[in-house]
């Protein structure tokens, strides 16, 4: 049997598609099997993007079968919370100077990649 030539096809899309589709989908609340709680209110979420982007998630969902777990956070603030899946989602947030402390601190302890790893990533905007 002869070797079949082989074909290399490649979407050059797909990263601004997977961003996109990602932001659809928690805008639209669709397909999410998890909620996260904190300061008496929720955020729905999808279980793949929180491991994908912490290991603090991943490890929490895995040693945590659930369909759909609730998972509360302690001294975490709601603002940070959104910020953080914004970020988790789109690959970027905006969060004012008075707030970015506490908001690295937050997403440290979550151990977010991309802010807990290297904090020198960030970028001004004036």
């Amino acid at each position: 049997m002869a070797d079949q030539q082989q074909y290399f096809l490649k979407w050059n899309d797909f990263q601004t598609n997977m961003v996109t589709s990602f932001r659809h989908l928690r805008n639209e609340k669709s397909f999410t099997d998890v909620t996260l709680a904190c300061e008496g209110q929720t955020c729905k979420a999808h279980k793949m993007v929180l491991s994908a982007c912490s290991p603090y998630f991943k490890s929490l969902l895995e040693e945590n079968p659930s369909k759909h777990p609730i998972i509360i956070l302690k001294d975490v603030s709601y603002n940070h919370l959104q910020a953080i899946l914004e970020f988790m989602y789109a690959g970027e947030v905006n969060v004012s100077q008075e707030q970015l402390p506490t908001f690295l601190k937050t997403a440290d302890r979550l151990k977010v990649k991309g802010l807990a790893e290297t904090p020198t990533n960030i970028k001004r905007e004036g």
